[in-house]
Protein backbone atom coordinates (compact mmCIF):
# COMPACT_ATOMS: atom_id res chain seq x y z
CA UNK A 1 0.00 0.00 0.00
CA UNK A 2 1.47 3.22 -0.55
CA UNK A 3 -0.87 5.31 0.97
CA UNK A 4 0.40 6.89 4.80
CA UNK A 5 -1.09 4.60 7.15
CA UNK A 6 -0.84 6.90 9.39
CA UNK A 7 -2.70 9.79 8.41
CA UNK A 8 -5.76 7.31 7.96
CA UNK A 9 -7.67 7.16 11.04
CA UNK A 10 -11.16 7.21 9.82
CA UNK A 11 -13.20 5.28 7.61
CA UNK A 12 -14.52 8.06 5.60
CA UNK A 13 -10.71 9.18 5.09
CA UNK A 14 -9.96 5.69 3.76
CA UNK A 15 -12.93 6.15 1.35
CA UNK A 16 -11.19 9.46 0.27
CA UNK A 17 -8.35 7.54 -0.61
CA UNK A 18 -9.73 5.26 -2.96
CA UNK A 19 -9.02 2.37 -1.01
CA UNK A 20 -10.97 -0.75 -2.19
CA UNK A 21 -10.59 -4.02 0.27
CA UNK A 22 -9.69 -7.62 -0.82
CA UNK A 23 -10.69 -10.97 0.38
CA UNK A 24 -7.50 -12.59 1.86
CA UNK A 25 -7.40 -15.22 -1.07
CA UNK A 26 -7.61 -12.17 -3.70
CA UNK A 27 -4.53 -10.21 -1.80
CA UNK A 28 -2.62 -13.27 -2.37
CA UNK A 29 -2.89 -13.75 -5.47
CA UNK A 30 -2.98 -10.26 -6.73
CA UNK A 31 0.32 -10.11 -4.75
CA UNK A 32 1.69 -13.27 -6.06
CA UNK A 33 0.72 -11.86 -9.75
CA UNK A 34 2.82 -8.80 -9.11
CA UNK A 35 5.95 -10.74 -7.82
CA UNK A 36 5.61 -13.13 -10.53
CA UNK A 37 5.79 -9.94 -13.35
CA UNK A 38 8.39 -8.78 -11.69
CA UNK A 39 10.39 -11.71 -11.76
CA UNK A 40 11.09 -11.19 -8.18
CA UNK A 41 12.01 -13.95 -5.43
CA UNK A 42 9.27 -16.21 -4.48
CA UNK A 43 9.22 -18.29 -1.15
CA UNK A 44 13.15 -17.30 -0.17
CA UNK A 45 14.43 -19.94 2.31
CA UNK A 46 12.68 -22.67 0.85
CA UNK A 47 15.33 -24.88 -0.68
CA UNK A 48 14.99 -27.97 -3.33
CA UNK A 49 11.07 -27.81 -4.08
CA UNK A 50 11.36 -25.55 -7.25
CA UNK A 51 10.37 -27.47 -9.86
CA UNK A 52 7.83 -29.86 -7.26
CA UNK A 53 6.76 -28.10 -4.31
CA UNK A 54 6.93 -24.58 -5.28
CA UNK A 55 4.85 -24.67 -8.88
CA UNK A 56 1.93 -26.74 -6.84
CA UNK A 57 1.59 -23.84 -4.00
CA UNK A 58 1.86 -21.18 -6.68
CA UNK A 59 -1.40 -23.05 -8.63
CA UNK A 60 -3.18 -23.45 -5.46
CA UNK A 61 -2.55 -19.57 -4.22
CA UNK A 62 -3.80 -18.42 -7.95
CA UNK A 63 -6.93 -20.77 -7.37
CA UNK A 64 -7.17 -19.24 -4.46
CA UNK A 65 -7.60 -22.28 -2.47
CA UNK A 66 -7.30 -23.78 1.27
CA UNK A 67 -4.03 -26.23 1.06
CA UNK A 68 -2.69 -29.18 3.03
CA UNK A 69 0.72 -29.57 3.19
CA UNK A 70 1.28 -33.22 2.97
CA UNK A 71 4.47 -34.85 3.85
CA UNK A 72 6.88 -36.55 6.62
CA UNK A 73 8.20 -34.54 9.50
CA UNK A 74 11.40 -31.98 8.80
CA UNK A 75 10.36 -31.30 5.25
CA UNK A 76 9.47 -27.18 5.87
CA UNK A 77 6.02 -27.36 5.74
CA UNK A 78 5.43 -25.20 8.61
CA UNK A 79 7.99 -22.94 7.18
CA UNK A 80 6.08 -22.72 3.65
CA UNK A 81 2.72 -21.52 5.32
CA UNK A 82 4.79 -18.91 7.66
CA UNK A 83 6.34 -18.00 4.26
CA UNK A 84 3.15 -16.93 2.66
CA UNK A 85 2.27 -13.51 4.90
CA UNK A 86 5.31 -12.21 2.44
CA UNK A 87 2.74 -12.13 -0.08
CA UNK A 88 0.03 -10.17 2.16
CA UNK A 89 0.16 -6.33 1.93
CA UNK A 90 2.08 -4.23 4.36
CA UNK A 91 -0.98 -3.36 6.57
CA UNK A 92 -4.78 -3.67 6.25
CA UNK A 93 -7.49 -1.41 8.35
CA UNK A 94 -10.00 -2.85 10.47
CA UNK A 95 -12.50 -1.53 13.03
CA UNK A 96 -10.83 -0.08 16.05
CA UNK A 97 -11.18 -2.51 19.34
CA UNK A 98 -12.58 -5.10 16.79
CA UNK A 99 -11.90 -9.04 18.56
CA UNK A 100 -11.91 -10.47 14.76
CA UNK A 101 -10.22 -7.46 12.89
CA UNK A 102 -13.51 -6.29 11.20
CA UNK A 103 -13.46 -5.29 8.13
CA UNK A 104 -14.85 -1.49 7.81
CA UNK A 105 -16.19 -1.95 4.45
CA UNK A 106 -18.21 -5.13 5.46
CA UNK A 107 -18.27 -5.81 9.26
CA UNK A 108 -18.89 -9.23 10.42
CA UNK A 109 -19.34 -8.20 14.40
CA UNK A 110 -21.83 -7.09 16.04
CA UNK A 111 -19.34 -4.67 17.63
CA UNK A 112 -18.16 -3.91 14.43
CA UNK A 113 -21.73 -3.75 12.54
CA UNK A 114 -22.87 -1.48 15.55
CA UNK A 115 -19.96 1.05 15.77
CA UNK A 116 -19.97 1.47 11.98
CA UNK A 117 -23.89 2.19 11.96
CA UNK A 118 -23.60 4.40 14.72
CA UNK A 119 -20.59 6.74 13.44
CA UNK A 120 -20.67 6.21 9.72
CA UNK A 121 -17.20 7.46 8.50
CA UNK A 122 -16.40 8.73 11.35
CA UNK A 123 -15.64 5.21 12.42
CA UNK A 124 -12.32 4.73 14.24
CA UNK A 125 -9.44 2.80 12.32
CA UNK A 126 -6.34 0.78 13.04
CA UNK A 127 -3.85 -0.85 11.11
CA UNK A 128 -2.74 -4.02 11.75
CA UNK A 129 0.95 -5.70 10.01
CA UNK A 130 0.96 -9.00 7.58
CA UNK A 131 3.18 -9.96 10.41
CA UNK A 132 0.20 -10.50 12.67
CA UNK A 133 -2.14 -11.87 10.57
CA UNK A 134 -0.57 -15.53 10.96
CA UNK A 135 -2.26 -17.55 13.34
CA UNK A 136 -1.05 -21.17 13.97
CA UNK A 137 -2.48 -23.88 16.33
CA UNK A 138 -0.97 -27.23 16.05
CA UNK A 139 -3.61 -30.28 16.75
CA UNK A 140 -3.56 -32.25 19.59
CA UNK A 141 -6.11 -34.42 21.28
CA UNK A 142 -6.90 -31.97 23.94
CA UNK A 143 -8.14 -29.35 21.06
CA UNK A 144 -11.67 -28.36 21.48
CA UNK A 145 -14.35 -26.66 19.44
CA UNK A 146 -13.99 -23.74 21.97
CA UNK A 147 -10.42 -23.13 21.22
CA UNK A 148 -10.75 -23.48 17.39
CA UNK A 149 -14.03 -21.50 17.28
CA UNK A 150 -15.52 -19.81 20.61
CA UNK A 151 -18.04 -20.73 23.55
CA UNK A 152 -20.34 -18.77 25.24
CA UNK A 153 -18.79 -16.45 28.26
CA UNK A 154 -21.50 -16.50 31.17
CA UNK A 155 -19.30 -13.94 33.09
CA UNK A 156 -19.84 -11.40 29.64
CA UNK A 157 -23.67 -12.74 30.06
CA UNK A 158 -23.72 -11.64 33.25
CA UNK A 159 -21.95 -7.96 33.38
CA UNK A 160 -24.15 -7.25 30.12
CA UNK A 161 -26.72 -8.81 31.19
CA UNK A 162 -27.84 -10.71 27.91
CA UNK A 163 -29.64 -14.03 27.01
CA UNK A 164 -27.27 -16.87 26.16
CA UNK A 165 -28.79 -16.72 22.69
CA UNK A 166 -27.15 -13.29 22.36
CA UNK A 167 -24.12 -13.49 20.19
CA UNK A 168 -22.51 -10.95 22.00
CA UNK A 169 -22.14 -13.01 24.98
CA UNK A 170 -19.46 -15.50 23.17
CA UNK A 171 -15.98 -15.40 23.47
CA UNK A 172 -14.53 -16.05 20.24
CA UNK A 173 -11.85 -18.74 19.49
CA UNK A 174 -8.72 -19.01 17.41
CA UNK A 175 -10.24 -19.05 14.09
CA UNK A 176 -12.55 -16.12 14.08
CA UNK A 177 -9.91 -14.24 15.46
CA UNK A 178 -7.90 -15.03 12.68
CA UNK A 179 -10.34 -13.30 10.80
CA UNK A 180 -8.32 -11.75 7.06
CA UNK A 181 -5.61 -13.75 8.18
CA UNK A 182 -3.57 -16.71 7.42
CA UNK A 183 -4.56 -19.80 9.82
CA UNK A 184 -2.17 -22.94 10.23
CA UNK A 185 -3.06 -26.06 11.64
CA UNK A 186 -0.40 -28.53 12.26
CA UNK A 187 -0.54 -32.10 12.01
CA UNK A 188 -4.29 -32.21 11.31
CA UNK A 189 -4.66 -36.18 11.87
CA UNK A 190 -4.28 -35.63 15.44
CA UNK A 191 -6.91 -33.40 15.72
CA UNK A 192 -10.35 -35.40 16.99
CA UNK A 193 -12.62 -36.65 14.26
CA UNK A 194 -15.56 -34.15 15.99
CA UNK A 195 -13.13 -31.55 16.12
CA UNK A 196 -12.42 -31.82 12.43
CA UNK A 197 -16.47 -32.01 11.58
CA UNK A 198 -16.85 -28.31 13.35
CA UNK A 199 -14.54 -27.08 10.52
CA UNK A 200 -17.13 -28.57 7.47
CA UNK A 201 -19.34 -25.39 7.41
CA UNK A 202 -16.34 -22.86 8.28
CA UNK A 203 -14.68 -23.57 5.32
CA UNK A 204 -16.97 -23.86 2.75
CA UNK A 205 -20.19 -21.89 4.28
CA UNK A 206 -18.90 -19.05 6.78
CA UNK A 207 -21.01 -20.64 9.54
CA UNK A 208 -20.39 -20.79 13.30
CA UNK A 209 -22.03 -22.86 15.56
CA UNK A 210 -21.68 -22.48 18.95
CA UNK A 211 -23.82 -23.86 21.82
CA UNK A 212 -26.86 -25.27 19.86
CA UNK A 213 -27.17 -21.61 18.20
CA UNK A 214 -25.84 -20.55 14.87
CA UNK A 215 -24.66 -17.29 14.09
CA UNK A 216 -23.64 -15.93 10.44
CA UNK A 217 -20.07 -15.21 10.70
CA UNK A 218 -18.48 -14.92 6.85
CA UNK A 219 -14.95 -15.49 7.78
CA UNK A 220 -12.00 -14.63 5.50
CA UNK A 221 -9.65 -16.61 6.33
CA UNK A 222 -6.86 -18.50 4.10
CA UNK A 223 -6.88 -22.24 5.88
CA UNK A 224 -3.30 -24.05 5.33
CA UNK A 225 -3.00 -27.70 6.83
CA UNK A 226 0.04 -29.83 7.75
CA UNK A 227 0.00 -33.68 8.02
CA UNK A 228 1.98 -36.59 7.64
CA UNK A 229 0.74 -38.87 5.36
CA UNK A 230 -2.39 -40.52 6.96
CA UNK A 231 -1.35 -44.38 5.71
CA UNK A 232 1.69 -43.63 8.09
CA UNK A 233 0.44 -43.22 11.02
CA UNK A 234 -1.22 -44.49 13.69
CA UNK A 235 -3.04 -41.30 15.72
CA UNK A 236 -5.25 -40.47 13.43
CA UNK A 237 -6.31 -39.00 9.92
CA UNK A 238 -8.11 -36.54 8.00
CA UNK A 239 -12.17 -37.28 7.97
CA UNK A 240 -12.91 -37.45 3.97
CA UNK A 241 -15.55 -34.52 4.02
CA UNK A 242 -12.83 -32.30 5.41
CA UNK A 243 -10.17 -33.50 3.03
CA UNK A 244 -12.99 -32.78 0.24
CA UNK A 245 -13.21 -28.85 1.20
CA UNK A 246 -9.38 -28.33 0.81
CA UNK A 247 -8.98 -27.27 -2.28
CA UNK A 248 -4.98 -28.10 -3.11
CA UNK A 249 -3.08 -31.05 -1.32
CA UNK A 250 0.93 -30.23 -2.22
CA UNK A 251 3.05 -33.40 -1.32
CA UNK A 252 6.59 -32.20 0.23
CA UNK A 253 9.96 -34.62 0.23
CA UNK A 254 13.03 -34.47 1.11
CA UNK A 255 15.86 -33.11 -0.61
CA UNK A 256 16.70 -35.25 -3.79
CA UNK A 257 20.28 -34.71 -3.73
CA UNK A 258 23.35 -34.22 -1.10
CA UNK A 259 23.40 -30.63 -2.52
CA UNK A 260 20.49 -29.11 -2.03
CA UNK A 261 20.73 -30.96 1.72
CA UNK A 262 24.05 -29.16 2.35
CA UNK A 263 22.01 -25.73 1.30
CA UNK A 264 19.70 -26.61 3.67
CA UNK A 265 21.78 -27.48 6.52
CA UNK A 266 24.03 -24.56 5.91
CA UNK A 267 20.82 -22.04 6.09
CA UNK A 268 19.44 -23.69 8.86
CA UNK A 269 22.53 -24.29 11.45
CA UNK A 270 22.48 -22.23 14.60
CA UNK A 271 24.97 -19.18 14.60
CA UNK A 272 27.33 -20.69 16.56
CA UNK A 273 27.89 -23.19 14.04
CA UNK A 274 29.01 -20.96 11.90
CA UNK A 275 31.99 -20.09 13.28
CA UNK A 276 35.62 -19.17 11.18
CA UNK A 277 37.59 -20.89 14.13
CA UNK A 278 36.68 -24.40 12.83
CA UNK A 279 37.35 -25.23 8.86
CA UNK A 280 34.71 -28.13 7.54
CA UNK A 281 35.95 -29.48 4.47
CA UNK A 282 34.10 -30.18 2.29
CA UNK A 283 33.89 -34.28 2.24
CA UNK A 284 33.01 -33.63 5.68
CA UNK A 285 29.60 -31.58 4.98
CA UNK A 286 28.97 -34.21 2.25
CA UNK A 287 29.50 -36.76 4.80
CA UNK A 288 27.07 -35.46 7.32
CA UNK A 289 24.22 -35.13 4.59
CA UNK A 290 25.04 -39.41 3.29
CA UNK A 291 24.51 -40.01 6.70
CA UNK A 292 20.69 -38.61 6.44
CA UNK A 293 20.43 -40.50 2.84
CA UNK A 294 21.48 -43.60 4.07
CA UNK A 295 18.73 -43.51 7.17
CA UNK A 296 16.42 -42.80 5.30
CA UNK A 297 17.24 -45.87 2.89
CA UNK A 298 18.36 -48.54 6.34
CA UNK A 299 15.95 -51.68 7.17
CA UNK A 300 17.39 -50.71 10.50
CA UNK A 301 15.28 -47.09 10.23
CA UNK A 302 11.58 -46.84 10.48
CA UNK A 303 10.86 -45.33 6.66
CA UNK A 304 7.43 -44.53 7.45
CA UNK A 305 8.46 -42.23 10.41
CA UNK A 306 10.78 -40.77 8.14
CA UNK A 307 14.49 -38.79 8.52
CA UNK A 308 13.73 -35.05 9.42
CA UNK A 309 16.35 -32.95 8.14
CA UNK A 310 16.54 -31.52 11.89
CA UNK A 311 19.06 -34.28 11.68
CA UNK A 312 21.36 -33.24 9.62
CA UNK A 313 21.21 -29.40 11.19
CA UNK A 314 21.99 -31.03 14.59
CA UNK A 315 24.85 -33.17 13.66
CA UNK A 316 26.48 -30.31 11.82
CA UNK A 317 26.08 -28.46 15.28
CA UNK A 318 27.46 -31.47 17.52
CA UNK A 319 30.06 -31.85 14.53
CA UNK A 320 31.47 -28.37 15.15
CA UNK A 321 31.02 -28.57 18.56
CA UNK A 322 33.12 -31.64 18.89
CA UNK A 323 36.00 -29.90 17.28
CA UNK A 324 35.65 -26.96 19.21
CA UNK A 325 36.28 -28.65 22.49
CA UNK A 326 39.10 -30.59 20.99
CA UNK A 327 40.52 -27.36 19.78
CA UNK A 328 40.09 -25.54 23.05
CA UNK A 329 41.10 -28.65 24.98
CA UNK A 330 44.38 -28.75 22.86
CA UNK A 331 45.29 -25.35 23.14
CA UNK A 332 44.39 -24.02 19.92
CA UNK A 333 42.49 -20.92 18.38
CA UNK A 334 41.93 -22.57 14.99
CA UNK A 335 41.24 -26.18 13.79
CA UNK A 336 40.25 -27.93 11.43
CA UNK A 337 37.46 -30.67 11.33
CA UNK A 338 39.07 -34.31 11.40
CA UNK A 339 36.79 -37.60 10.76
CA UNK A 340 37.38 -38.31 14.86
CA UNK A 341 35.49 -35.52 15.56
CA UNK A 342 32.14 -37.55 13.75
CA UNK A 343 31.74 -39.68 17.19
CA UNK A 344 30.41 -36.52 18.83
CA UNK A 345 27.22 -36.35 16.06
CA UNK A 346 25.57 -39.53 17.42
CA UNK A 347 23.29 -38.44 20.31
CA UNK A 348 21.76 -36.18 16.86
CA UNK A 349 21.52 -39.63 15.09
CA UNK A 350 19.93 -41.34 18.14
CA UNK A 351 17.49 -38.95 19.06
CA UNK A 352 16.28 -38.35 15.89
CA UNK A 353 15.48 -42.06 14.04
CA UNK A 354 12.74 -44.31 14.87
CA UNK A 355 13.69 -47.69 14.71
CA UNK A 356 11.93 -51.05 13.92
CA UNK A 357 12.40 -53.73 15.84
CA UNK A 358 15.44 -55.54 14.50
CA UNK A 359 17.02 -51.71 15.15
CA UNK A 360 15.59 -51.63 18.44
CA UNK A 361 17.32 -54.63 19.15
CA UNK A 362 20.77 -54.00 17.47
CA UNK A 363 20.84 -50.60 20.13
CA UNK A 364 20.44 -46.99 18.22
CA UNK A 365 23.81 -46.23 19.26
CA UNK A 366 25.44 -49.37 17.15
CA UNK A 367 22.53 -47.76 14.40
CA UNK A 368 24.45 -44.83 14.53
CA UNK A 369 27.68 -46.25 13.74
CA UNK A 370 26.21 -48.64 11.21
CA UNK A 371 24.75 -45.08 9.15
CA UNK A 372 27.73 -43.16 9.46
CA UNK A 373 30.07 -46.26 7.96
CA UNK A 374 27.62 -46.64 5.20
CA UNK A 375 27.99 -43.18 4.16
CA UNK A 376 31.40 -43.17 4.28
CA UNK A 377 31.45 -46.51 2.19
CA UNK A 378 29.14 -45.00 0.00
CA UNK A 379 31.21 -41.67 -0.41
CA UNK A 380 34.28 -43.31 -0.92
CA UNK A 381 33.18 -45.13 -3.93
CA UNK A 382 32.64 -41.47 -5.02
CA UNK A 383 35.78 -39.88 -3.90
CA UNK A 384 37.89 -42.62 -5.01
CA UNK A 385 36.79 -46.22 -6.47
CA UNK A 386 34.80 -48.65 -5.31
CA UNK A 387 36.94 -51.35 -4.06
CA UNK A 388 36.30 -54.99 -5.26
CA UNK A 389 35.56 -58.15 -3.49
CA UNK A 390 37.56 -60.39 -5.32
CA UNK A 391 40.77 -59.43 -6.53
CA UNK A 392 43.31 -61.59 -9.38
CA UNK A 393 46.16 -63.04 -7.74
CA UNK A 394 49.17 -61.39 -7.83
CA UNK A 395 48.09 -57.66 -8.70
CA UNK A 396 48.24 -55.48 -6.48
CA UNK A 397 46.17 -51.52 -6.60
CA UNK A 398 46.82 -48.16 -4.58
CA UNK A 399 44.93 -49.41 -1.69
CA UNK A 400 46.84 -52.52 -1.46
CA UNK A 401 50.19 -49.99 -1.51
CA UNK A 402 48.50 -48.10 1.69
CA UNK A 403 47.28 -51.45 3.70
CA UNK A 404 50.96 -52.64 3.03
CA UNK A 405 52.27 -49.09 4.89
CA UNK A 406 50.54 -50.63 7.65
CA UNK A 407 52.19 -54.18 7.63
CA UNK A 408 55.36 -52.40 8.39
CA UNK A 409 54.17 -49.86 10.90
CA UNK A 410 51.84 -51.77 13.04
CA UNK A 411 51.37 -48.97 16.02
CA UNK A 412 50.17 -45.94 13.91
CA UNK A 413 47.24 -43.85 15.80
CA UNK A 414 45.43 -40.73 15.78
CA UNK A 415 44.92 -39.40 19.62
CA UNK A 416 42.80 -36.45 19.87
CA UNK A 417 45.19 -34.45 21.63
CA UNK A 418 47.34 -34.47 18.49
CA UNK A 419 47.53 -30.42 17.17
CA UNK A 420 46.65 -29.88 13.99
CA UNK A 421 50.38 -29.78 12.42
CA UNK A 422 50.83 -33.11 14.45
CA UNK A 423 47.84 -34.50 13.13
CA UNK A 424 48.94 -33.79 9.28
CA UNK A 425 52.50 -34.16 9.87
CA UNK A 426 50.97 -38.05 10.83
CA UNK A 427 49.07 -38.75 8.13
CA UNK A 428 51.45 -37.20 5.94
CA UNK A 429 54.17 -39.98 6.75
CA UNK A 430 51.49 -42.56 5.07
CA UNK A 431 53.53 -42.06 1.64
CA UNK A 432 50.85 -44.32 -0.23
CA UNK A 433 48.34 -42.23 1.39
CA UNK A 434 49.45 -38.84 -0.15
CA UNK A 435 49.82 -41.29 -4.03
CA UNK A 436 45.72 -42.12 -3.95
CA UNK A 437 44.90 -38.92 -2.65
CA UNK A 438 46.90 -36.78 -5.63
CA UNK A 439 45.37 -39.43 -7.73
CA UNK A 440 41.34 -39.31 -7.48
CA UNK A 441 41.44 -35.43 -5.35
CA UNK A 442 44.64 -34.11 -6.88
CA UNK A 443 42.80 -30.47 -6.86
CA UNK A 444 41.46 -30.20 -3.54
CA UNK A 445 43.04 -27.51 -1.16
CA UNK A 446 45.44 -28.54 1.45
CA UNK A 447 43.22 -28.87 4.75
CA UNK A 448 40.69 -30.63 2.78
CA UNK A 449 43.38 -33.09 1.36
CA UNK A 450 44.54 -34.18 5.21
CA UNK A 451 41.02 -34.90 6.47
CA UNK A 452 40.50 -36.94 2.80
CA UNK A 453 43.79 -38.90 3.93
CA UNK A 454 42.37 -39.95 7.27
CA UNK A 455 38.67 -40.63 5.75
CA UNK A 456 40.16 -42.97 2.81
CA UNK A 457 41.80 -44.97 6.11
CA UNK A 458 38.22 -44.87 7.68
CA UNK A 459 36.89 -46.11 4.46
CA UNK A 460 39.60 -48.89 4.31
CA UNK A 461 38.35 -50.02 7.74
CA UNK A 462 34.79 -50.18 6.39
CA UNK A 463 36.29 -52.55 3.50
CA UNK A 464 37.61 -54.55 6.10
CA UNK A 465 41.02 -53.98 4.34
CA UNK A 466 42.12 -51.90 8.06
CA UNK A 467 41.12 -52.48 11.58
CA UNK A 468 40.73 -49.26 13.45
CA UNK A 469 39.99 -49.61 17.34
CA UNK A 470 39.71 -46.70 20.15
CA UNK A 471 43.50 -45.72 21.75
CA UNK A 472 44.95 -42.85 23.45
CA UNK A 473 41.60 -40.71 23.36
CA UNK A 474 41.66 -41.05 19.69
CA UNK A 475 41.76 -44.25 16.95
CA UNK A 476 44.86 -46.46 16.20
CA UNK A 477 45.10 -48.18 12.49
CA UNK A 478 46.61 -51.39 11.58
CA UNK A 479 46.24 -54.65 9.05
CA UNK A 480 43.53 -56.49 9.75
CA UNK A 481 45.59 -59.46 9.39
CA UNK A 482 48.43 -58.91 11.75
CA UNK A 483 45.71 -57.03 14.15
CA UNK A 484 44.02 -60.38 14.21
CA UNK A 485 47.15 -62.48 15.19
CA UNK A 486 48.35 -60.12 18.05
CA UNK A 487 44.75 -60.71 19.18
CA UNK A 488 45.16 -63.61 19.29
Amino acid sequence: MTMKIEAIKTLGELKAKGYEPKTIKEELRANLLAKIKEGALLFEGIVGYDDTVIPQLINAILSQHNINLLGLRGQAKTRIARSLTDLLDDYIPIVKGSEVNDDPFAPISFYGKELVQQKGDDTPLTWVHRSDRFSEKLATPDVTVADLIGDVDPIKAANLKLSYADERVIHFGMIPRANRCIFVINELPDLQARIQVSLFNMLEEGDVQIRGFKIRLPLDVNFVFTANPEDYTNRGSIVTPLKDRIGSQIITHYPRTIDLAKKITEQEVSESAKVNTVYVPDMAKTLIEQIGFEARNNELVDAKSGVSARMSITMYENLISGATFRMLSNGQDKTSVRMSDFMSIIPAITGKVELVYEGEQEGAENVALILIGNAIKSLFNECFREIKKLSKPGVSDEFDEVVAWFMENSSFSLPVELTDDAYSDALNAIGPLEDVVSQYQGEAGTKDKVFLKEFLLWGLVEYNKLDKEEAEGGFQFEDRVLGSFYDN
